[in-house]
């Protein structure tokens, strides 16, 4: 049964952290800027976020659901506001020299966090978790703590291969990119993040 829940978290993870929004484009952007180390730890960050929703939705803590649900108009406010700095900050972001320059620890530190953040910030993904694991019949795992375990490590696995695959793809196509191109890459990345913040601002006085 753990090795069925453990697949299962494997589909669920990578199917969550697939399609394209706020994070995918930072993580985008960071691997054709800084490296594929950049990207992946950034992917990272949101893995672990939809790790910990995803744990919150298995063990059936309802009471932790509930109030991320009900305050998540703050969280969507911090995470609209933090998302407008991050969108004007690559915007006004001037490509590196050398693309292929090493990033220290710090700078994996600070990537792997600002997205674990990010996506912490937006507690409507513990709906989803709750939905899919609904439909899929595994919404009560709480008699079986090893089930349930199993399926949280699925879930951040199967992420953390989606943000290995994205941030290695795009890492191919960096040898391509000059200053110029890599100029409007922050110019249309911090626009996408500007207005990702701006709809999440809106969805959250709305």
């Amino acid at each position: 049964m753990s090795i069925e829940f453990l697949f299962r978290g494997l589909v669920i993870g990578f199917s969550i952290a697939a399609p394209v929004g706020p994070i995918g484009v930072l993580c985008i952007r960071r691997t054709l800027a800084n490296g594929r180390a950049i990207g992946f730890v950034s992917g990272l960050g949101a893995a672990t976020a939809d790790s910990v929703y995803g744990a919150v939705a298995a063990l059936g803590l309802t009471v932790i659901s509930s109030f991320l649900v009900d305050q998540q108009t703050w969280f969507r406010l911090i995470g609209g506001a933090f998302l407008l700095y991050l969108g004007v900050r690559t915007f006004r972001a001037r490509p590196a020299e050398n693309a292929a320059v090493t990033r220290k620890s710090s700078g994996l530190t600070g990537a792997y966090f600002s997205t674990l953040v990010l996506t912490l910030t937006n507690p409507a993904t513990i709906l989803s978790f709750v939905a899919i694991f609904a439909g899929l019949g595994i919404a009560e795992t709480e008699g079986d703590r090893v089930g349930a375990l199993a399926l949280v490590v699925g879930v951040f696995g199967g992420s953390a291969v989606w943000w290995l695959l994205l941030s290695g793809g795009v890492s191919l196509l960096r040898s391509r990119l000059t200053p110029a191109r890599l100029r409007w890459i922050n110019w249309f990345s911090g626009a996408i993040l500007t207005g990702f913040g701006l709809l999440a601002l809106v969805g959250a006085v709305v």
